[in-house]
């Protein structure tokens, strides 16, 4: 129910108008902010800004959905007035030694993964969802710019609203929005990211190349691992700082993972970002396993080009993820 004490019938009708767009404008609030959680606030803020907005929504002016992305877009840019952008590792530092200690980000927000079960991606209603937008990489990309131009490159390049639409959702001009959304493709190239081009494996592909690995992992075999990696592999840890790129330097620390965390692991998969992923638990002192990290995948059709590693409670809450697994 959209307001407490609102006539049932009226607000029922309501949610029954809005809620196919539910998933697509919590992707797109996601994509905004970089985290789960905040997502999910600004979408039920949407709801309620639409609720009480609803005697002057102009079905004349703009469509349902036009009128829903500019509640969720304003909403999104007043959230993210005198906040800091949240950076993956490789977006934050320089390249890590894997040999070297960790280094923990201290204060650093990160971007959050997104489960997929959150979207419900696969169903029908979620099947017009950019997914290469939802990737990590585009999100942390988008990290860069400011949260206007952010706005604009995803209503004009991932949502494909005409210039003048997008500005009509911002309240400002055409030439205003192409303006800033040249500005967003120079910063993103000045700072040597650029969304990725993939020709991107079947999502079947994709998982059989992380059904391998996940074997190779639960048998502890690092060379069974490289084998899968892309040469020029990333790797990187929130809220470690630590990240590093090559098959080699990959290697180098799963010998110290194995070493250092032993070689009885159960791995459970689950879905981040469109992306295929798995939950990773490590056979605790009592028997059981414990759950130790999410790892989400990066798949081309070459290989496994970039592992995204979090060791987070927020993040492990989000995915509902079990905090151990029986013996």
């Amino acid at each position: 129910m959209i307001v407490m004490g609102a006539d049932e019938a009226t607000a029922e009708a309501f949610d029954r108008r809005i809620d196919p767009y539910r998933s697509e404008l919590l992707a797109h609030c996601y994509r905004m902010l970089g985290s789960v959680h905040d997502a999910e606030d600004l979408v039920q803020e949407t709801w309620l800004r639409a609720w009480r907005a609803r005697d002057r929504y102009d079905e004349g002016r703009s469509s349902l959905r036009t009128w829903l992305y500019r509640i969720a877009t304003n909403a999104c840019l007043t959230a993210l007035e005198g906040r800091g952008r949240r950076p993956l590792p490789s977006g934050l530092v320089a390249e890590s030694d894997p040999r070297r200690p960790f280094v923990h980000g201290g204060e650093v927000t990160w971007l959050q993964p997104l489960p997929d079960s959150v979207l419900r991606l696969g169903e029908p209603e979620t099947a017009t969802i950019d997914r290469a937008s939802l990737r990590l990489a585009f999100v942390a990309a988008a990290q860069h710019l400011s949260a206007r131009q952010r706005a604009v490159l995803i209503l004009r390049e991932v949502l494909d609203f005409p210039a003048a639409e997008a500005a009509d959702i911002l309240g400002t001009t055409t030439a205003s929005v192409n303006s800033a959304l040249q500005r967003a493709r120079a910063s993103l190239r000045a700072a040597g990211i650029a969304q990725e081009q993939i020709a991107e494996p079947s999502e079947a592909e994709q998982r059989a190349w992380v059904d391998r690995y996940m074997r190779a992992f639960e048998a502890a075999d690092v060379e069974g691992l490289k084998r899968l990696l892309t040469e020029d592999v990333l790797m990187e840890m929130p809220p470690m700082v630590n990240w590093f790129v090559g098959r080699e330097n990959y290697g180098v620390f799963m010998d110290w993972v194995f070493a250092h965390n032993g070689s009885q692991w159960r791995l459970l998969p689950v879905g981040a970002n469109a992306q295929p992923a798995f939950a990773a638990y490590n056979r605790g002192p009592g028997g059981a396993f414990e759950l130790h990290t999410l790892q989400v995948f990066t798949v081309t059709k070459h290989g496994i080009s970039r592992t995204s590693v979090f060791r987070d409670s927020d993040v492990f809450a989000s995915f509902e993820l079990p905090a151990t697994l029986g013996a």
